[in-house]
């Protein structure tokens, strides 16, 4: 019904209405008792005029239209509640997919969050009812009925981490507005042509890489709160020139590479061991998530290939080669909660083409690139539904990067900050 993730509520509808248990968690009726469920409860309601501001104050007892054809709407709860106070939101023009709601608790939990918590619903056709039910839970969904199940990830920051030149540790903190931080002295083994994921829901990992003498397999976790720390024993067969994303919701695979293998991450951030490579074998390329709990790898070498990951961390055989330019050295990331986006590369000279992947792994045909052309560049999620390409080499090293709008559109560069290097690794936390 919903998915937590650090500093963001992200709930953007479970096609489901639910009645509450007794532990304050849904649960789910099927059929003509779900239609039944939601026609007795907005009996009860009083409703109101439709909603098309890009604010509004609810009152306990009301039902809601709320049509965000222009604008998405900022919704203020009551600041006081009773037990039992009841109020139902529906999507009067079907588009909360494209201009959602955004629920202030106004002081009170939400779903046993408080109120530091962001509360976004963003689905097409939704119904929403929510009911108080103590001051530990707060405001409880009772119904919510949906047309799709998009489970949301949300990382509000993000962080870029070693590379070369000099095989470094160095790492750049993202901030939630998309801009990159000076360098923070380096923790563990300096090193190049790794990779790096989610897992946990809020962390981060780097793992794998070259230290400028070896290819190693040791790993890296990165807290919640962007914390790089010390070397972890690595797990599985060295390698270099590998990819990494999120799948679950909170755990990570790491595949691909000078040697093809699959180690997957637990929400703990324990890497397994090897699990032999399905699909072609290839280096240089890059992962992203998309459909909010799968992964995607593509592109690398000399193709334009991609392996789906399923949300249990099955990588899938070659699908047929993408309508995107085969390259190598491409990075990836995901924006607007459900899709992707890989971008730059190296096809026979640097580029900056972009291919976004929708939110069924689709991989879209190249879109102009915007920026400066360049390769073995890194890129991560920001702000919950935006993403950022930093760093990279154009011939020598660079420190710019290009910001993703949560609707996939590439900025035009930012002037760099921090050390220029390329073959880094970059991933989000909360």
């Amino acid at each position: 019904m919903s998915g937590i993730t650090g500093s963001k509520l992200n709930i953007r509808g479970s096609g489901r209405i639910a009645k509450l248990g007794t532990d304050g968690q849904a649960l789910t009726s099927a059929g003509a008792g779900m239609a039944a469920a939601f026609e007795d409860l907005a009996g009860g309601v009083s409703w109101q005029t439709i909603e098309t501001g890009s604010t509004m104050t609810a009152v306990a007892g009301n039902g809601y239209w709320v049509d965000t054809t222009s604008n998405a709407c900022t919704i203020t709860l009551p600041a006081s509640a009773s037990v039992g106070d009841t109020i139902i939101f529906t999507d009067y023009a079907r588009n909360w997919g494209t201009n959602g709601i955004t629920i202030d608790p106004n002081g009170l939990n939400y779903q046993s969050k408080d109120d530091t918590f962001t509360i976004e619903y963003g689905t097409d056709g939704m119904s929403l009812a929510i009911t108080y039910m103590n001051a530990t839970q707060g405001w409880v969904p009772t119904i919510d009925e949906a047309v799709a199940d998009v489970p949301a990830k949300g990382n509000q920051e993000g962080i870029f981490g070693y590379g070369n030149p000099g095989a470094t540790a160095v790492t750049n903190l993202v901030s939630n507005a998309g801009v990159v931080a000076t360098d923070v002295t380096g923790v563990g083994t300096g090193r190049e042509r790794l990779a790096a994921c989610e897992y946990g829901g809020d962390k981060g990992i780097f793992g794998f890489g070259h230290d400028g003498s070896n290819v190693v397999s040791m790993t890296n976790l990165v807290s919640n709160a962007g914390v790089v720390a010390t070397d972890t024993t690595g797990v599985g067969t060295v390698r270099q020139q590998l990819a990494a994303c999120g799948y679950g919701g909170d755990k990570g695979i790491f595949s691909f590479g000078t040697t093809p293998m699959t180690n997957l991450v637990s929400n703990v951030g324990v890497v397994a061991s090897d699990v032999t490579q399905v699909g072609t074998g290839r280096d240089d390329l890059a992962a992203c998530e998309y459909g909010g709990d799968k992964g995607i790898f593509g592109f690398g070498g000399g193709a334009s290939n991609t392996n789906l990951v399923s949300n249990a961390g099955v990588v899938a055989s070659d699908q047929a080669a993408t309508t995107g330019t085969a390259r190598n050295i491409p990075a990836a990331c995901s924006y607007g909660y459900d899709k992707g986006i890989f971008g730059y590369g190296h096809d026979g000279s640097y580029t900056d083409a972009t291919n976004l992947v929708s939110n069924t792994g689709v991989v879209a045909t190249d879109v102009t690139g915007v920026g400066t052309a360049r390769g073995k560049l890194a890129a991560t999620q920001y702000g919950g539904d935006k993403g950022i390409f930093g760093f990279g080499d154009t011939g020598s090293a660079q420190n710019v990067s290009n910001l993703v709008s949560n609707v996939g559109v590439v900025a035009s560069d930012v002037t760099g900050v921090g050390t220029a290097r390329y073959y880094l690794a970059a991933c989000s936390f909360n």
